[in-house]
């Protein structure tokens, strides 16, 4: 019965991280088309992680300590602020498919970076990848039209991509980082820590001083609802307890469907382009993820078989971010 529970919301966690996550690049863009990009995701960060603290500390869990907020801190603004704050600036520049693209690299990062702390050490597959994923890039970008900014703004591309690298570092610290053993107090420290970080980088460049909130359209209003619960209750929340139950490179793999969704919502919802161009693209990054992901490691393969549930713990059992999962 356990083992049919935690297929249950092992498949719903990455049903989650799956689609919604893939329909946030839509809201975002929505979003900040009144309200400015950081406040905007420290807003939303700050709602979310205020509720997530407050129900789990009203449930009986025990208050968490210094340490535990130091690396929750970390957590935040490796994730929240540099990650998701990027994301939503870089979406004044480019559509949110296409930003979708361009994060959807991550898994080469994952593995990467694994690798340098000491993994197993990456095979074939992921120099596969990593061609693969350069080209997509490359391909994206489009280096003739580059001086001209005709297809994808340079700035907000790279900034995609540094965002990328420093989310996955987030994602793999915060498995053997020091926190509290509710996976949704410490989600709520995440949330509460990048999202006040966010706000100051929004007081800090001006962008509160310039707000008004009349400005504020319905339509951005319902998008910041909308990415508050669903995106940071039900995603983030879904995303870091996947990070427990599985392994960083496993809990990655949004990457393969995110960009759909964002390219497909973008196209029928916000007339964004989608065409040969993208498409060549959007083929080059998921081949490059799955080549990662799939033969980038034995780890990675292993963490595969997990989702047979032979091995993978069920969530009250799961291990906490300073441990290892087998």
């Amino acid at each position: 019965m356990a083992v049919h529970s935690t297929r249950l919301k092992l498949i719903l966690a990455f049903a989650a991280v799956y689609l919604i996550w893939g329909s946030t690049y839509l809201g975002i863009r929505i979003a900040i088309e009144s309200i400015p990009p950081f406040l905007m995701a420290g807003s939303r960060f700050v709602v979310a992680g205020t509720l997530l603290y407050a129900w789990t500390r009203l449930r009986g869990e025990p208050p968490p300590t210094g340490v535990h907020w130091k690396s929750a801190a970390i957590i935040g603004l490796m994730l929240l602020l540099v990650g998701n704050g990027a994301l939503s600036w870089a979406e004044q520049m480019i559509p949110s498919g296409i930003a979708a693209l361009i994060v959807a690299i991550s898994p080469v990062w994952f593995v990467t970076l694994e690798w340098m702390q000491g993994g197993t050490r990456p095979s074939a597959g992921v120099g596969i990848g990593l061609l693969l994923g350069t080209a997509g890039i490359m391909v994206l970008i489009d280096p003739a039209d580059l001086v001209g900014g005709v297809d994808v703004d340079i700035l907000g591309a790279v900034v995609l991509l540094l965002a990328s690298v420093c989310w996955a570092a987030g994602s793999i610290y915060s498995r053997r980082a020091t926190l509290p053993s509710s996976p949704m107090l410490a989600t709520g420290m995440e949330m509460l820590a990048g999202g006040a970080a966010l706000l100051l980088l929004s007081a800090l460049s001006g962008e509160i001083r310039s707000f008004q909130i009349s400005a504020v359209t319905s339509r951005s209003f319902l998008a910041v609802v909308y990415l508050t619960i669903f995106g940071s209750l039900v995603g983030f929340t879904s995303y870091i307890w996947l990070l427990r139950a599985t392994t960083p490179a496993l809990a990655s793999t949004y990457a393969y469907v995110n960009p759909i969704v964002a390219v497909l919502i973008g196209w029928l919802v916000a007339d964004e382009a989608l065409n040969g161009h993208i498409a060549v693209s959007a083929v080059l990054i998921v081949g490059a993820v799955a080549a990662i992901t799939a033969l980038g490691t034995r780890r990675t393969t292993r963490a595969m078989k997990s989702l047979r549930l032979t091995e993978v713990s069920a969530p009250a059992d799961a291990p906490a971010h300073g441990e290892e999962s087998a």
